[in-house]
C-alpha cells in the first residue's frame, strides 16, 4: 500500500481532529471585516481559492486569492494567509517578505520550524495531518474543513461523508477513461481545480478545470467517449446532458464537497494504478519547491 493510499483514507479521522481546532481557526480565518488576501502555490493556491470564495460570501469581508509567485503589493490588506504545507516553499516566503509593514501575516502549514515561521505573527500548525507523499491529499482537504468551520459552516456530514467516498465504487473504470474535465461552483471551483491537478500529478493523465458553466463555452469541444465529466457541489444538472452529448460519462453524488475530492483521490490513484505509475513517485514532482537564486 502506498504512502498516498494510507493519506486518503485517514482523511475523516484527521477532519474530526481538525474540527476540535475550529475556534483556533476562527482567529486565523474570520477576522471580520478585514481585507484579507489568501496565496499559496499548486494545491495550496486552489486552496487559497476555496477559502476566499468561502470567507467573502460569508459576509466576513472582501477576499482575494493569488498564486504567490505572482504576488505584487499593489492592494492593501488587513491580513495575508500564507497555505504552506511544508514552510520552506519559495515564492511563499518571498511573498510574505514582500507584504507591506502593518499587514497581520498567518502561516497555514503542517511542519513546525520552518523558514515561513520567522515571517508570520499568527501560525496555525497542522502537524497531526502532515503526510509523507508529495502528491497532497488529507493536509489540504484539512485546511479546507476548520476554514469551513470557521466560516459556520454545517460540518455535521462531513465525516461521515467522508467515509462513505472511502468505499464508493468509482465511477467509470480507469481503463475506459483517457480524459477527465472537473466542474465546480463558487467554493467547489477550486475543489475541480485541485481535482484535476491531483490526476495529472499521480497519472500523468490529461484532466482539465473550469468553473461549471464555462464548460459550455468552448471546453466541451474535447470531450468524447473516453471523457469522464465530473461535478463538484451545486453544479446545474443540465451539464450532465451536455456531457452525454458529446459521449462522455457524467458524474456526480450528493456528498459533501471535500468528500467528493476524497473519491476523486482515490480515482487517480486508481488511474495510475492502471498505468503503471507509483504516486508516491511522481514525475518530475518534490514535496516542496525551493528555487535556486537565478530561477527566483
Amino acid at each position: 500500500m502506498t504512502h498516498t493510499t494510507t493519506e486518503i483514507a485517514s482523511q475523516p479521522q484527521v477532519w474530526a481532529q481538525a474540527l476540535t481546532r475550529a475556534e483556533e481557526a476562527e482567529q486565523a480565518f474570520a477576522a471580520p471585516g478585514e481585507r484579507m488576501l489568501v496565496l499559496g502555490c499548486g494545491t495550496s493556491w486552489f486552496v487559497a481559492q476555496s477559502i476566499a470564495e468561502l470567507r467573502e460570501s460569508a459576509g466576513l469581508g472582501e477576499t482575494d486569492a493569488v498564486c504567490a509567485s505572482e504576488y505584487v503589493p499593489r492592494r492593501r490588506y488587513d491580513r495575508i494567509v500564507a497555505i504552506t504545507r511544508s514552510g520552506t516553499s519559495t515564492e511563499v516566503l518571498d511573498a510574505l517578505r514582500r507584504t507591506p509593514a502593518g499587514t497581520h501575516r498567518v502561516a497555514v502549514t503542517a511542519v513546525r520550524d520552518e523558514p515561513v515561521d520567522a515571517l508570520a505573527d499568527t501560525r496555525l500548525l497542522l502537524d497531526f495531518a502532515d503526510e509523507r507523499s508529495v502528491v497532497q491529499t488529507r493536509y489540504p482537504t484539512t485546511v479546507l474543513a476548520l476554514a469551513r468551520a470557521a466560516f459556520g459552516a454545517d460540518l455535521s456530514r462531513l465525516v461521515t461523508d467522508g467515509e462513505a467516498a472511502l468505499s464508493a465504487p468509482l465511477p467509470a473504470d480507469p481503463a475506459d477513461i483517457e480524459h477527465l474535465v472537473f466542474l465546480g461552483r463558487g467554493w467547489t471551483v477550486g475543489l475541480a481545480h485541485e481535482a484535476a491537478l491531483k490526476v495529472r500529478e499521480a497519472a500523468q493523465a490529461y484532466s482539465e478545470s473550469y468553473p461549471a458553466m464555462d464548460f459550455r463555452h468552448g471546453p466541451v469541444a474535447v470531450a468524447g467517449r473516453s471523457s469522464l465529466i465530473w461535478s463538484f457541489g451545486d453544479v446545474p444538472a443540465a451539464l450532465d446532458d451536455v456531457a452525454r452529448s458529446a459521449g462522455a460519462t457524467a458524474y456526480r453524488d450528493r456528498l459533501d464537497p471535500l468528500a467528493q475530492l476524497v473519491l476523486a483521490q482515490r480515482f487517480a490513484l486508481a488511474l495510475a494504478a492502471h498505468r503503471g505509475l507509483d504516486p508516491d513517485r511522481p514525475r518530475l514532482l518534490t514535496r516542496s519547491v525551493v528555487l535556486s537564486d537565478a530561477m527566483a
